[in-house]
C-alpha cells in the first residue's frame, strides 16, 4: 500500500473510532446509592428553616453548591437537596434559568448538553420539551430524575431548608421575587447578587427578602454601606479565598453574617491533603456558612462543632 493510502486509512480508522467515542451511550441510573455514606451523619430531625432565626443565634451552616450533587444525585435537582437534607442542616444553593415560554426552572449552564440527556439551550426550549428529558450527575450518568421548576423547589424545601437563589443573566429579579412571594418563602429563600446594582434592585422590590452581596474587600464593604442596605437582610459572600482577620472583623461590626466559598481550592485542598478539619478553621476565622462541593463531608465537621457547644 502506498504511503498516501496508508495515511488515509490511518484517518479515517481515528474519525470512526471518534464517533463512536461520542455516541456511547451514558450509564442509566435508576436508584442512586449514596457512596459517602462512611462520611454521614443522619440527623433529619435538626433543621434551619428561617434566615431571621438563625440570625438570632448563628450557628455553622453548610451551603451546597448546585444543590450538592454526588453519584446518582444531578445538580439542582429536588431529589439531590433531599439526600443532602437527610444528614445535615442545610442551605441549599441553586440555580435560576427561564425557558422559552417563561417558566422558571433550575439549571445552572445555559445549553442542556452537560447536565440533561438534551441539546440546545434553555431559553429555546419550551418547559414541556424540558420534560422529556433526564438529568444527568457529574459523573455522565442518565438518572431517573427531571429537570424541576423552581415554584416545585420552594414548594418542596418549606420547612426543610434554606435557599439561596443564583439568577441566571436574562431572568427577571422581579419574576423570581413573585415566586418566592406566592409560595410565602421570603423568610428561607435568600436573593444571590453579584453587583451592588442588583441588590438595590431586589431590595427595592421586595424589603424583606435576604439578599447575598459580594463582600470579599474593603471597596465591596463601602459600597455596601453607601447603599444603605439594611444589614440584618444580607449575607456577605468574602469568595472563595481566605479573607485576612480583619476583614472578617469589619464584616462582623458591621451586622453582615458571612459565606466563605470552600468549593474550588479550598474544598480540593482538604480533600487532597485527607483535612477535612480544616473546615473548623474556616469557621473560627470568621465564616457563618461554608458554600462547598463537599456538602457531607463538611456537614460532618460541622456537626461536631454544634455537638462540642
Amino acid at each position: 500500500m502506498k504511503p498516501y493510502k496508508k495515511l488515509i486509512v490511518l484517518f479515517l480508522t481515528c474519525l470512526l473510532f471518534s464517533t463512536c467515542r461520542k455516541s456511547e451511550p451514558k450509564k442509566l441510573i435508576e436508584k442512586p446509592v449514596q457512596k459517602a455514606s462512611k462520611n454521614t451523619i443522619p440527623n433529619p430531625t435538626e433543621k434551619v428553616t428561617s434566615f431571621n432565626k438563625w440570625r438570632k443565634k448563628p450557628k455553622p451552616l453548610v451551603s451546597a453548591h448546585r444543590g450538592g450533587p454526588y453519584k446518582g444525585y444531578p445538580e439542582n435537582a429536588i431529589e439531590t437537596f433531599a439526600n443532602i437534607a437527610k444528614y445535615t442542616p442545610v442551605v441549599i444553593e441553586c440555580d435560576i434559568s427561564m425557558t422559552k415560554d417563561s417558566i422558571l426552572v433550575l439549571m445552572h449552564d445555559n445549553k442542556l448538553d452537560r447536565t440533561t440527556t438534551g441539546e440546545g439551550l434553555v431559553k429555546e426550549s419550551t418547559y414541556k420539551e424540558l420534560q422529556e428529558l433526564k438529568l444527568v450527575d457529574n459523573l455522565g450518568n442518565i438518572t431517573a430524575f427531571t429537570i424541576p421548576k423552581l415554584d416545585e423547589a420552594l414548594a418542596w424545601g418549606k420547612g426543610k431548608v434554606l435557599f439561596t437563589l443564583d439568577v441566571k443573566r436574562g431572568v427577571p429579579f422581579s419574576k423570581v421575587l413573585d415566586l418566592v412571594e406566592e409560595y410565602n418563602a421570603v423568610d428561607y429563600a435568600a436573593i444571590i447578587t453579584y453587583r451592588i446594582e442588583d441588590a438595590i434592585q431586589v431590595h427595592n422590590l421586595n424589603k424583606e427578602v435576604v439578599i447575598s452581596v459580594s463582600a470579599g474587600s474593603k471597596e465591596a464593604l463601602e459600597q455596601i454601606e453607601k447603599a444603605k442596605l439594611p444589614k440584618n437582610k444580607l449575607l456577605g459572600f468574602v469568595g472563595v479565598r481566605q479573607p485576612n482577620q480583619s476583614h472578617y472583623e469589619n464584616l462582623k461590626q458591621a451586622g453582615i453574617k458571612t459565606i466563605l466559598g470552600t468549593l474550588g481550592n479550598l474544598d480540593k485542598s482538604a480533600q487532597a491533603k485527607g483535612n477535612d478539619d480544616i473546615y473548623v478553621t474556616y469557621i473560627k476565622n470568621g465564616a457563618n456558612i461554608l458554600a462547598t462541593d463537599r456538602p457531607l463531608e463538611v456537614g460532618k465537621v460541622l456537626k461536631k462543632i454544634k455537638d462540642k457547644s
